[in-house]
């Protein structure tokens, strides 16, 4: 099992989740997060005072999928948040080693 943690615009949300729902995803993680790479942030105009922002709005989006579903998930995350411009996120990829169920005790792929 792989778990994909991708950081992506927050504007492209909806059609990640939907790209990963079609691949059979059971389930994805959404958190809120703000940062910054090659973008560096911007200044913005308030109130007459120009300030910088540093920290740029993100979505990380946590999903757990089987090995034999990692490209194409992958994949799909790369289509659904590309826009061709800076800012477009990063995608991590981490071995996961036991997953378990809390309600059923289920464990490992029976229990994504």
């Amino acid at each position: 099992m792989k778990k994909i943690e991708a950081v992506i615009k927050p504007f492209k949300l909806d059609d990640v989740r939907e790209a990963l729902l079609e691949l059979g995803a059971s389930g994805l993680t959404v958190t809120e997060v703000k940062g910054f790479g090659r973008q560096k942030g911007h200044t913005e105009l308030y109130r007459g005072a120009e300030y910088v922002v540093d920290f740029l709005p993100k979505i990380k989006v946590e999903v757990v999928v089987p090995s034999s579903l990692l490209e194409a998930a992958v994949d799909a995350i790369i289509k659904a948040a590309h826009t061709g411009k800076i800012g477009d996120g990063k995608i991590f990829i981490s071995a996961v080693e036991q997953v378990i169920r809390i309600r059923t005790g289920e464990t490992n792929e029976t229990a994504l």
